[in-house]
């Protein structure tokens, strides 16, 4: 896995029976968030370890570090980093292969890349949502190129509110 990588996570997932209805809800509020998940991989689960508020067009920069004790923290947060992304810089001594960091959406994380040292990760915010039905945790890893039958769900103007349901044919509508 290069730098470059940047994985999915579950983001909302709950358990659903069918004939039932499962609501979410959440707000645009960013953050940064890091994990201890050794390689990151699909497969994992994503669990915080740490999770920090960040305004794209605000303090939209953190710092990846570990402290005297070697405990991995966030640390300096600013508004250095380019206007309308989240930027993660990983220092010299983080720890490769240990740790994973990214951003997330009402508290929860949505993209994780593999932290290495002297790296930086920047993150440019565009909401789609996609809904799937299938067995997923928040903050799974996720390869997107192995799931079918997802649909994307479309927010447009004043509408806050959707529905999706599964049919007997195992496909998503969406209304």
């Amino acid at each position: 896995m290069t730098q470059g990588d940047i994985l999915s996570l579950a983001w909302l997932a709950r358990p659903t029976a069918p004939g039932s209805r499962v609501t979410f809800t959440w707000s645009l509020d960013y953050c940064f968030t890091w994990s201890e998940t050794g390689v990151l991989q699909p497969g994992l689960a994503f669990s915080a370890s740490q999770v920090r508020p960040a305004n794209p067009d605000g303090e939209n920069m953190i710092q990846l570090t570990e402290d005297e004790y070697g405990a991995t923290m966030f640390a300096n947060p600013s508004t250095n980093g380019a206007p309308g992304s989240l930027t993660i810089e990983q220092l010299s001594n983080v720890v490769p292969n240990r740790t994973a960091v990214g951003i997330g959406m009402s508290g929860a994380g949505t993209f994780a890349i593999q932290a290495a040292p002297n790296m930086t990760a920047v993150f440019t915010p565009h909401p789609n949502y996609w809904v799937v039905f299938g067995n997923y945790e928040m903050g799974d890893v996720i390869d997107v190129e192995d799931i079918t039958g997802a649909v994307e769900v479309i927010y447009g103007g004043s509408l806050t509110s959707r529905a999706a349901t599964l049919g007997l044919d195992n496909l998503i509508t969406i209304s």
